[in-house]
């Protein structure tokens, strides 16, 4: 396995710049030039932190599942929008700059988010061909577009079902109703929306399950292709509900959470698939 870091400027940024710390798999042997899928993996924290539960060890997932993977620490509160959204969309860019490099299929960059970094996944799949996104960091629409997200119980809606601390954290507490509004994911889907894998527990009692669900009425409507999956039980923020990221919490332990690691697993495979179908 290799390693690499990038530190990423956009402008705007108060604390410093974002990092981009990839996990590259070595080639085999019986497919030396074989490109790989990447995923982004974007912690949550509220827009407050970037929790490592949610990082490395799930970036050790992915590169168990033949993926190469990233980890982006990316700029939380005094930072507001879009500051994060731009160095997420700058990720995504410099991943494909170094495509070859690192032996990416540069069709097939994920972004798989967490809570708040779920929103940020989700608000690029949603903003990606906003001037507001890309402009700003001197690239195109299609060098900062996600060929798929992850939505792991994200953040979504701005309206009766949100998590007011993060959206307090990424506009400030004096954010006018207008702007809160511009972040409420769920209208912000259209059909230019990557395919979604996204799933969520019923029992979460921090990011309410009616914020997927407002987010899947919203895909369906606009003809997303789209793969949800919701949980009887579960607390907020299990990454991989596992002991590996649950420590000595045992609350973080759901053994019937686990199941979310082999269905994106599938997803992936799936996705890749259709891609190559459709390409004969």
């Amino acid at each position: 396995m290799k390693f690499d870091r990038i530190n990423m400027t956009v402008q705007g940024q108060k604390t410093g710049e974002a990092k981009l710390t990839a996990y590259l798999l070595d080639p085999v042997s019986v497919s030396p030039q074989k490109k790989r899928p990447l995923v982004i993996v974007v912690p949550g924290g509220g827009y407050q932190s970037c929790s490592d539960r949610e990082s490395e060890p799930v970036a050790m997932k992915f590169l168990a599942m033949g993926c190469h993977a990233c980890v982006l620490d990316y700029s939380v509160s005094p930072n507001r929008f879009p500051v994060a959204l731009r160095e997420l969309a700058m990720a995504i860019a410099t991943v494909r700059d170094h495509a070859e490099e690192w032996y990416v299929d540069p069709e097939s960059v994920l972004v798989c988010g967490f809570s708040a970094g779920g929103h940020l996944a989700c608000s690029i799949g949603t903003f990606w061909n906003r001037s507001v996104t890309y402009e700003g960091i001197g690239r195109t629409a299609e060098e900062v577009r996600p060929d798929g997200l992850i939505l792991c119980y994200p953040v979504i809606t701005s309206g009766q079902h949100c998590h007011e601390g993060s959206f307090e954290k990424l506009l400030g507490e004096d954010a006018v109703p207008e702007l809160r509004q511009a972040v409420s994911l769920e209208l912000r889907v259209t059909d230019q929306m990557p395919p979604v894998f996204l799933w969520h527990t019923v029992t979460d009692d921090t990011v309410p399950v009616e914020s997927s669900l407002l987010l899947a009425i919203a895909m369906q409507r606009n003809h997303v292709n789209f793969e949800m999956h919701i949980y009887p039980s579960g607390c907020h923020g299990l990454s991989l509900a596992a002991e590996e990221t649950a420590g000595d919490r045992d609350y973080l332990l759901e053994p019937g959470c686990q199941s979310w690691v082999l269905l994106v697993q599938s997803w992936i495979e799936n996705q890749r698939w259709k891609k190559n179908s459709e390409k004969r």
